[in-house]
């Protein structure tokens, strides 16, 4: 439960990866209030031609069924073109949202993956 009058923040940053793709790290709490940040955001990623994101979960607090939607969207957003969406570094909360949706096998996620295509050559492309 979160104390009165306080306010936490959530955050996505983004860089290019050495090979291709894009990290994209979220920090905070990801729910209704704050799925739409990253949704712009791997909207504009992909307009941009990003094709393989990677999203690091380590600093992500809480993730409710909007950020898991968010999740599924931006790999069917992906894989339209060709790509993928994977996730890594979940801990705590999310990382048992994750396991307990199912999540976990559909986005082939690894908790310490570092390079999802060294995991899985189906994702090489």
């Amino acid at each position: 439960m979160r104390a009165r009058g306080t306010t936490l923040t959530f955050s996505v940053t983004h860089s290019r990866r050495a090979g291709g793709g894009v990290l994209l790290r979220l920090v905070g709490e990801l729910d209704m209030s704050t799925v739409g940040q990253l949704n712009e955001t791997i909207d504009r990623l992909a307009a941009d031609g990003a094709r393989h994101l990677l999203l690091d979960l380590a600093e992500l607090t809480f993730c409710d069924s909007t950020g898991i939607a968010a999740f599924v969207r931006g790999d069917n957003r992906a894989a339209a073109d060709g790509g993928w969406l994977r996730l890594t570094g979940a801990t705590g909360r999310v990382d048992r949202v994750l396991q307990v949706t199912g999540l976990a096998d559909v986005l082939a996620y690894q908790p310490d993956m570092a390079d999802p295509a060294s995991q899985d050559g189906r994702l090489i492309g």
